[in-house]
C-alpha cells in the first residue's frame, strides 16, 4: 500500500495522510483471492476419510426430538399461591 502525506491541493482543499492501494493492485489482489477460494473448496470436498486413511464413513446424526413435544403438567392447573403470613402488613401510603 501507497502512504500519502498531507497536502494542500491547488484549489486550497485540504487533504488528510491517507493510504491507498498501488494501481493494479486490487485486481491482482482479487485475483488471488479467487485462487485460494477455490484451493480451499477443493481441499474440503475431498477430505471425506477419516483422520487414519480408511474409507469409513461417519454415521450422520439421528434426530432424536419426540413430536409433538409434551411440557409435565401441562395441563394440570397449578394451585393459588397460599400467602406466607397471616397478619396485616401496614403500607406506608403517604397520607
Amino acid at each position: 500500500m501507497v502512504h500519502v502525506n498531507k497536502y494542500v491541493r491547488a484549489d486550497g482543499t485540504r487533504v488528510r495522510a491517507h493510504s491507498r492501494w498501488a494501481p493494479g493492485a486490487r485486481r491482482e489482489m482479487s485475483a488471488v483471492a479467487v485462487i485460494v477460494l477455490v484451493v480451499v473448496g477443493f481441499a474440503g470436498t475431498t477430505g471425506s476419510g477419516s483422520a487414519d486413511g480408511s474409507n469409513k464413513h461417519r454415521p450422520r446424526p439421528r434426530s432424536t426430538a419426540v413430536y409433538p413435544v409434551k411440557f409435565p403438567d401441562w395441563d394440570r392447573p397449578q394451585p393459588r399461591p397460599t400467602p406466607t403470613v397471616s397478619y396485616p402488613i401496614p403500607w406506608d401510603r403517604g397520607h
